[in-house]
């Protein structure tokens, strides 16, 4: 049953491992630029396993200590996985203890697959999405502990590598453009950012900018439900 499950995984976390793993080695190099040891891109990857938070987090660990900032940030930054964690209510039921590490490993690709695949009849779907899971943590350990490795023994000019998640989301919002009719949540993201950005400056943006984005969703889904 688990081999099967493997089985039905691997081929939809193929393509989602290139990204990882290229991204990954970006993470591991910025923190061994940053003077940071093998350990940390490897520990943090596992454990924090959200890499947008994982490259915010390097400059908070090379700021100055303040505990509040980081937990309002890294709540706004994966705030989304809030209404991910929602609508997977019903699909982790009944998982046992699988249901426990599909909540703590749920990325935006896993998410994806799990939501979207139906596995084949005979294969478990709690163990399918155990191992989708699974693999995609395991692309993104590997590649941020093999960037941060090579990163010893590999000397360049590291200045702007961490623009990688920047240009990630770039890629990711015209994809969404591309394949989505309705442009309104798009246009909202992009207009509270722009609009925190000229109030709050680039360096405040991101907490005013993702509370408003949340706030904005908010009031037009009570709208619609109100419809």
């Amino acid at each position: 049953m688990k081999q099967k499950a493997f089985q039905a995984a691997l081929p939809h976390t193929i393509p989602i491992a290139v990204g990882f793993l290229f991204l990954g080695m970006s993470y591991g190099f910025l923190m061994r630029s940053k003077g940071f040891s093998v350990f940390y891109p490897m520990l943090m990857s596992f454990f924090i396993f959200a890499g947008s938070m994982e490259f915010v987090t390097v400059n908070l660990l090379l700021s100055a200590f303040d505990p509040l900032r980081g937990f309002f940030l890294a709540l706004m930054v994966n705030a989304r996985h809030l209404f991910y964690g929602i609508s997977m209510l019903d699909k982790y039921k009944h998982m046992g203890w699988k249901k426990f590490y599909l909540i703590f490993g749920m990325c935006d690709e896993s998410f994806t697959i799990n939501c979207s695949v139906t596995p084949p009849p005979d294969v478990d779907r709690g163990w399918f999405m155990f191992f989708v899971t699974l693999l995609n943590q395991i692309y993104w350990v590997s590649g941020a502990t093999l960037g941060a490795l090579l990163g010893y023994v590999i000397r360049f000019d590291t200045r702007g590598i961490e623009f990688v998640m920047t240009a990630l989301f770039v890629v990711m919002f015209l994809n969404q453009w591309e394949e989505s009719k309705d442009h309104r949540p798009a246009l909202t993201g992009v207009g509270c950012t722009f609009a925190c950005l000229l109030i709050f400056g680039s360096e405040r943006l991101i907490l005013p900018a993702m509370a408003l984005i949340i706030l904005c969703f908010t009031i037009g889904r009570k709208k619609e439900a109100v419809k």
